[in-house]
């Protein structure tokens, strides 16, 4: 998932700040992603700050898999319904 640098700095964050604080920017950068997301389905003219926004929550989502713990296993099941939906067409009891 991370490199032993990223290891690194991911935990030093985390031990500086606490994981009430991480957690709490991650709802900011979430909240950021959603808003630049939100103009570019109008103006289509935001793609660089979609990205910076978008490695914002990369970095985020990492510390939260630090505080959280491994959620693969969820992670996969999800991606197995969402496969199977796919090849049946059907998207009803999504939250299933």
């Amino acid at each position: 998932m991370t490199s032993s640098s990223e290891y690194d700095i991911m935990i030093a964050a985390i031990k500086e700040f606490g994981p009430a604080a991480q957690i709490d920017m991650a709802i900011e950068e979430c909240a950021e992603l959603i808003k630049e997301l939100s103009k570019y389905k109008r103006f289509k003219n935001n793609i660089p700050t979609v990205k910076e926004e978008l490695a914002d929550v990369s970095i985020m989502l990492k510390q939260m898999f630090f505080i959280f713990g491994d959620f693969s296993t969820i992670e996969q099941k999800k991606l197995s319904r969402l496969e199977h939906r796919l090849k049946i067409g059907k998207w009803e009891d999504f939250d299933k």
